[in-house]
C-alpha cells in the first residue's frame, strides 16, 4: 500500500479505502485529479485472487460510469513471502 500511494502521488492522484455497508470492500481506489479512476485488490499470496478479482467486478458493476466514468484499471497485487 505504501508503494501504491508513492506513485500516486507522483501521478498527482490520491489512494482511498472503499467499504460498503453490505460488505463489499476493495483495498485501494486510486483517483487522478482528472476523475480517472482504479481499484486494487491487494491479497497475500496467489490463493485468493479470484476472490479478489470478483469483488473488482462487483464494485465495477456498481459504480455510476455517467457519474464516475469506468475505472481505467481493475487489478489484483499478489504479495508473496521470499520462497523456500
Amino acid at each position: 500500500m505504501r508503494d501504491l500511494r508513492v506513485y500516486a502521488q507522483a501521478a498527482d492522484a490520491e489512494v482511498f479505502h472503499y467499504r460498503e455497508k453490505g460488505g463489499l470492500e476493495v483495498d485501494a481506489i486510486v483517483q487522478a485529479n482528472d476523475g480517472r479512476w482504479a481499484a486494487f485488490e491487494v491479497k497475500l499470496g496467489e490463493g485468493r485472487v479470484d476472490e479478489a478479482a470478483r469483488n473488482l467486478r462487483r464494485l465495477a458493476a456498481r459504480v455510476d460510469p455517467e457519474r464516475m466514468g469506468e475505472p481505467a484499471a481493475l487489478g489484483v497485487i499478489p504479495v508473496g513471502g521470499l520462497g523456500p
